[in-house]
Protein backbone atom coordinates (compact mmCIF):
# COMPACT_ATOMS: atom_id res chain seq x y z
CA UNK A 1 0.00 0.00 0.00
CA UNK A 2 1.25 3.36 -1.18
CA UNK A 3 1.87 5.73 1.89
CA UNK A 4 -0.58 8.94 2.16
CA UNK A 5 -0.15 12.14 0.70
CA UNK A 6 -2.25 15.30 2.28
CA UNK A 7 -1.99 18.09 0.14
CA UNK A 8 -2.65 20.99 1.78
CA UNK A 9 -3.05 24.95 0.19
CA UNK A 10 -4.61 28.01 1.84
CA UNK A 11 -6.57 29.86 0.52
CA UNK A 12 -7.46 34.01 1.19
CA UNK A 13 -9.77 35.74 -0.98
CA UNK A 14 -8.93 33.65 -3.84
CA UNK A 15 -11.07 31.30 -4.85
CA UNK A 16 -11.07 30.84 -8.31
CA UNK A 17 -7.80 30.51 -7.78
CA UNK A 18 -8.02 27.69 -5.64
CA UNK A 19 -10.44 26.09 -7.73
CA UNK A 20 -8.07 25.94 -10.41
CA UNK A 21 -5.49 23.94 -7.74
CA UNK A 22 -8.37 21.66 -7.21
CA UNK A 23 -9.35 21.07 -10.52
CA UNK A 24 -5.69 20.04 -11.52
CA UNK A 25 -5.07 18.28 -8.65
CA UNK A 26 -8.13 16.03 -9.40
CA UNK A 27 -5.81 14.63 -12.39
CA UNK A 28 -2.96 13.74 -10.04
CA UNK A 29 -2.40 9.84 -10.81
CA UNK A 30 -0.55 9.32 -7.27
CA UNK A 31 -3.42 6.97 -5.83
CA UNK A 32 -3.46 7.92 -2.09
CA UNK A 33 -3.96 11.55 -1.57
CA UNK A 34 -5.80 13.54 0.89
CA UNK A 35 -6.72 17.33 -0.26
CA UNK A 36 -6.93 20.09 2.64
CA UNK A 37 -8.01 23.56 1.77
CA UNK A 38 -7.83 25.71 4.79
CA UNK A 39 -9.58 29.20 4.20
CA UNK A 40 -7.54 32.10 6.34
CA UNK A 41 -10.81 34.31 7.06
CA UNK A 42 -11.64 35.04 3.46
CA UNK A 43 -14.24 37.63 2.98
CA UNK A 44 -16.35 35.18 1.34
CA UNK A 45 -17.35 32.07 2.43
CA UNK A 46 -16.06 29.18 0.40
CA UNK A 47 -17.69 26.51 1.76
CA UNK A 48 -21.02 26.47 -0.60
CA UNK A 49 -18.74 26.44 -3.11
CA UNK A 50 -15.88 23.96 -2.20
CA UNK A 51 -18.60 21.31 -0.60
CA UNK A 52 -20.70 21.17 -4.04
CA UNK A 53 -17.71 21.80 -6.29
CA UNK A 54 -15.00 19.38 -4.21
CA UNK A 55 -16.93 16.94 -2.03
CA UNK A 56 -13.44 15.23 -1.74
CA UNK A 57 -11.79 17.97 -0.64
CA UNK A 58 -11.47 18.71 3.20
CA UNK A 59 -12.41 22.46 4.15
CA UNK A 60 -11.39 24.19 7.55
CA UNK A 61 -12.32 27.84 7.71
CA UNK A 62 -10.62 29.53 10.35
CA UNK A 63 -11.78 32.45 11.97
CA UNK A 64 -9.16 34.23 12.02
CA UNK A 65 -6.20 35.32 9.43
CA UNK A 66 -3.73 33.35 10.96
CA UNK A 67 -0.97 33.54 7.87
CA UNK A 68 0.78 31.11 5.44
CA UNK A 69 2.35 29.22 8.68
CA UNK A 70 -0.61 29.17 10.82
CA UNK A 71 -2.98 28.32 8.46
CA UNK A 72 -0.40 24.95 7.21
CA UNK A 73 0.01 24.53 10.47
CA UNK A 74 -4.11 24.34 11.09
CA UNK A 75 -3.89 21.71 7.70
CA UNK A 76 -1.45 19.59 9.51
CA UNK A 77 -3.50 19.41 12.57
CA UNK A 78 -6.10 17.54 10.48
CA UNK A 79 -4.25 15.80 8.11
CA UNK A 80 -3.25 11.82 7.98
CA UNK A 81 -0.82 11.43 5.50
CA UNK A 82 2.82 10.49 5.91
CA UNK A 83 4.04 12.95 3.47
CA UNK A 84 2.66 16.62 3.94
CA UNK A 85 2.55 18.32 0.76
CA UNK A 86 2.43 22.30 0.74
CA UNK A 87 0.74 23.97 -2.49
CA UNK A 88 0.19 27.58 -3.14
CA UNK A 89 -3.40 28.37 -4.15
CA UNK A 90 -1.51 29.73 -7.32
CA UNK A 91 -0.07 26.65 -8.47
CA UNK A 92 -0.94 23.93 -10.77
CA UNK A 93 0.86 20.68 -11.00
CA UNK A 94 1.54 17.76 -13.13
CA UNK A 95 -0.11 14.95 -12.65
CA UNK A 96 2.82 13.21 -11.70
CA UNK A 97 4.52 15.07 -9.58
CA UNK A 98 3.60 13.17 -6.66
CA UNK A 99 5.46 9.82 -7.48
CA UNK A 100 8.66 11.06 -7.48
CA UNK A 101 8.85 13.28 -4.28
CA UNK A 102 7.77 9.84 -2.32
CA UNK A 103 10.26 7.80 -4.15
CA UNK A 104 12.74 10.09 -2.24
CA UNK A 105 11.61 9.82 0.79
CA UNK A 106 10.87 5.94 0.49
CA UNK A 107 14.44 5.61 -0.56
CA UNK A 108 16.16 8.54 1.27
CA UNK A 109 16.01 8.26 5.21
CA UNK A 110 18.35 11.61 5.25
CA UNK A 111 15.74 13.52 3.13
CA UNK A 112 13.94 16.05 5.49
CA UNK A 113 12.05 18.44 2.90
CA UNK A 114 12.47 18.45 -0.75
CA UNK A 115 10.60 20.48 -3.43
CA UNK A 116 9.78 19.45 -7.43
CA UNK A 117 11.07 21.98 -10.54
CA UNK A 118 8.64 24.72 -10.51
CA UNK A 119 7.69 26.54 -13.85
CA UNK A 120 6.25 29.91 -14.44
CA UNK A 121 2.57 29.02 -15.76
CA UNK A 122 1.92 29.77 -19.10
CA UNK A 123 5.12 31.04 -19.65
CA UNK A 124 6.94 28.99 -22.50
CA UNK A 125 8.53 26.66 -19.49
CA UNK A 126 10.60 29.12 -17.71
CA UNK A 127 12.07 28.34 -14.66
CA UNK A 128 11.23 29.73 -11.26
CA UNK A 129 12.99 27.36 -8.82
CA UNK A 130 15.37 24.34 -9.78
CA UNK A 131 17.06 24.72 -6.24
CA UNK A 132 18.92 27.24 -3.94
CA UNK A 133 22.06 28.19 -2.95
CA UNK A 134 22.23 29.71 0.81
CA UNK A 135 21.32 32.67 2.01
CA UNK A 136 23.53 35.03 1.92
CA UNK A 137 25.08 36.17 4.68
CA UNK A 138 25.16 39.55 4.26
CA UNK A 139 22.14 40.41 2.33
CA UNK A 140 19.59 37.69 3.67
CA UNK A 141 18.24 37.03 0.16
CA UNK A 142 18.95 33.91 -1.75
CA UNK A 143 19.19 33.44 -5.63
CA UNK A 144 17.23 30.66 -6.96
CA UNK A 145 18.77 28.06 -9.45
CA UNK A 146 17.43 28.23 -12.94
CA UNK A 147 15.38 31.67 -12.53
CA UNK A 148 14.10 32.62 -15.40
CA UNK A 149 16.03 30.19 -17.77
CA UNK A 150 13.36 27.96 -20.46
CA UNK A 151 13.91 24.94 -19.68
CA UNK A 152 15.57 22.45 -21.80
CA UNK A 153 16.77 19.96 -19.04
CA UNK A 154 19.78 21.83 -17.76
CA UNK A 155 18.32 21.20 -14.40
CA UNK A 156 16.90 17.52 -14.55
CA UNK A 157 19.72 16.18 -11.65
CA UNK A 158 17.96 15.88 -8.88
CA UNK A 159 20.35 16.63 -5.79
CA UNK A 160 20.64 17.82 -2.74
CA UNK A 161 20.03 22.05 -2.31
CA UNK A 162 20.32 24.40 0.61
CA UNK A 163 16.16 25.70 0.39
CA UNK A 164 12.98 24.10 -0.17
CA UNK A 165 10.51 26.62 -2.05
CA UNK A 166 7.32 27.65 -0.08
CA UNK A 167 5.16 27.25 -3.41
CA UNK A 168 5.48 23.58 -3.34
CA UNK A 169 7.52 21.27 -0.89
CA UNK A 170 7.14 17.95 1.17
CA UNK A 171 8.33 17.25 4.53
CA UNK A 172 7.40 13.71 6.35
CA UNK A 173 5.27 13.71 9.26
CA UNK A 174 8.03 12.47 11.31
CA UNK A 175 10.20 15.19 10.48
CA UNK A 176 7.93 17.52 11.65
CA UNK A 177 7.04 15.73 14.48
CA UNK A 178 10.83 16.63 15.12
CA UNK A 179 11.65 20.10 14.55
CA UNK A 180 8.07 21.32 15.04
CA UNK A 181 5.65 22.98 13.48
CA UNK A 182 5.52 26.05 10.49
CA UNK A 183 7.18 29.08 12.63
CA UNK A 184 3.82 30.96 12.95
CA UNK A 185 5.51 34.68 13.93
CA UNK A 186 6.91 34.90 10.49
CA UNK A 187 2.82 35.51 9.63
CA UNK A 188 3.85 35.82 6.00
CA UNK A 189 7.21 35.12 3.59
CA UNK A 190 10.55 33.47 5.27
CA UNK A 191 8.60 31.05 7.44
CA UNK A 192 9.71 28.12 5.06
CA UNK A 193 13.26 29.68 4.89
CA UNK A 194 13.29 29.81 8.91
CA UNK A 195 11.84 25.77 8.85
CA UNK A 196 14.06 24.97 6.35
CA UNK A 197 17.08 25.47 8.94
CA UNK A 198 15.55 24.05 11.59
CA UNK A 199 15.10 21.17 9.59
CA UNK A 200 18.95 21.03 8.60
CA UNK A 201 19.96 21.57 11.88
CA UNK A 202 17.63 18.64 13.07
CA UNK A 203 20.47 16.62 10.60
CA UNK A 204 18.26 16.09 7.71
CA UNK A 205 19.07 17.52 3.91
CA UNK A 206 16.46 19.42 1.77
CA UNK A 207 16.36 17.89 -2.00
CA UNK A 208 15.38 19.47 -5.11
CA UNK A 209 13.37 17.19 -7.36
CA UNK A 210 13.44 18.22 -10.95
CA UNK A 211 11.05 15.16 -12.16
CA UNK A 212 8.25 16.23 -9.92
CA UNK A 213 6.83 19.57 -11.49
CA UNK A 214 4.66 22.29 -10.74
CA UNK A 215 3.47 25.42 -12.20
CA UNK A 216 3.08 28.81 -10.41
CA UNK A 217 1.29 32.01 -11.05
CA UNK A 218 3.89 34.30 -8.96
CA UNK A 219 2.18 37.28 -7.05
CA UNK A 220 -1.46 36.29 -7.76
CA UNK A 221 -2.64 36.55 -4.18
CA UNK A 222 -0.76 39.08 -2.66
CA UNK A 223 -0.05 40.97 -5.56
CA UNK A 224 3.62 42.16 -7.72
CA UNK A 225 2.99 45.48 -5.60
CA UNK A 226 1.53 45.23 -2.46
CA UNK A 227 2.33 47.35 0.96
CA UNK A 228 1.56 44.01 2.80
CA UNK A 229 4.57 42.06 0.92
CA UNK A 230 7.23 45.05 1.03
CA UNK A 231 6.07 45.24 5.09
CA UNK A 232 6.80 41.28 5.54
CA UNK A 233 9.86 41.04 3.06
CA UNK A 234 12.01 43.97 5.19
CA UNK A 235 10.46 42.60 8.44
CA UNK A 236 10.98 38.61 8.22
CA UNK A 237 14.82 39.29 6.12
CA UNK A 238 15.71 40.81 9.02
CA UNK A 239 14.36 38.53 11.75
CA UNK A 240 15.71 35.87 9.81
CA UNK A 241 18.65 37.09 9.99
CA UNK A 242 18.45 37.59 13.83
CA UNK A 243 17.50 33.92 14.18
CA UNK A 244 20.02 32.00 12.15
CA UNK A 245 23.08 34.51 12.52
CA UNK A 246 25.83 33.87 14.82
CA UNK A 247 29.44 35.19 15.86
CA UNK A 248 31.18 36.99 13.45
CA UNK A 249 28.28 36.15 10.34
CA UNK A 250 26.02 38.27 12.79
CA UNK A 251 28.37 41.43 13.51
CA UNK A 252 29.41 41.34 9.26
CA UNK A 253 25.01 41.12 8.07
CA UNK A 254 24.49 44.69 10.62
CA UNK A 255 27.51 46.20 9.77
CA UNK A 256 26.61 45.62 5.99
CA UNK A 257 22.61 46.31 6.74
CA UNK A 258 23.31 49.54 8.55
CA UNK A 259 25.87 50.69 5.98
CA UNK A 260 24.48 49.76 2.54
CA UNK A 261 21.49 47.93 2.89
CA UNK A 262 19.79 50.56 4.77
CA UNK A 263 20.80 53.44 3.29
CA UNK A 264 19.90 52.18 -0.43
CA UNK A 265 16.32 50.70 0.22
CA UNK A 266 15.40 53.97 1.97
CA UNK A 267 16.70 55.84 -0.65
CA UNK A 268 15.13 54.02 -3.84
CA UNK A 269 11.66 53.53 -1.51
CA UNK A 270 11.75 57.79 -1.42
CA UNK A 271 13.06 58.54 -5.03
CA UNK A 272 9.86 55.92 -5.89
CA UNK A 273 7.53 58.44 -4.12
CA UNK A 274 5.20 55.72 -3.49
CA UNK A 275 4.33 56.80 0.31
CA UNK A 276 2.55 53.47 1.23
CA UNK A 277 5.24 51.59 -0.01
CA UNK A 278 7.81 53.78 1.79
CA UNK A 279 5.83 53.46 5.14
CA UNK A 280 5.49 49.64 4.54
CA UNK A 281 9.12 49.69 4.70
CA UNK A 282 10.02 51.69 7.33
CA UNK A 283 7.23 50.07 9.59
CA UNK A 284 8.77 46.58 8.59
CA UNK A 285 12.16 48.13 9.94
CA UNK A 286 10.36 49.66 12.95
CA UNK A 287 9.19 46.37 14.21
CA UNK A 288 12.69 44.80 14.36
CA UNK A 289 14.19 47.75 16.41
CA UNK A 290 11.05 47.54 18.95
CA UNK A 291 11.19 44.03 19.36
CA UNK A 292 14.99 43.35 19.49
CA UNK A 293 15.05 41.14 22.09
CA UNK A 294 12.94 38.52 20.75
CA UNK A 295 15.04 37.26 17.85
CA UNK A 296 15.03 34.16 18.83
CA UNK A 297 11.72 32.90 21.11
CA UNK A 298 9.55 35.31 19.21
CA UNK A 299 5.88 35.04 19.74
CA UNK A 300 4.39 38.12 18.80
CA UNK A 301 2.56 39.05 15.51
CA UNK A 302 2.93 42.84 13.96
Amino acid sequence: MRPVVTIITINYNQLKLTCELLDSLRKVTYPAVEVIVVDNHSAQDPSPVISEKYPEVKLIVSDENLGFAGGNNLGIQASRGEYLMFLNNDTEVNPAFLEPLVALFESNPQAGAASPKILYHNSGEKIQYAGSPQIDSFTGRSKLIGWMEKDNGQHDVQQETHLAHGAAMMVPRSVINEVGLMPEFFFLYYEEVDWCQSIKKAGHKIYYVPDSKVYHKESMSIGKKSTLKTYYLTRNRLLYMRRNTVGFKKVTWILYFLFFSLPKNALMFSLSNDIEQTKAFWKGLIWNITHLSNGKKVKLFA
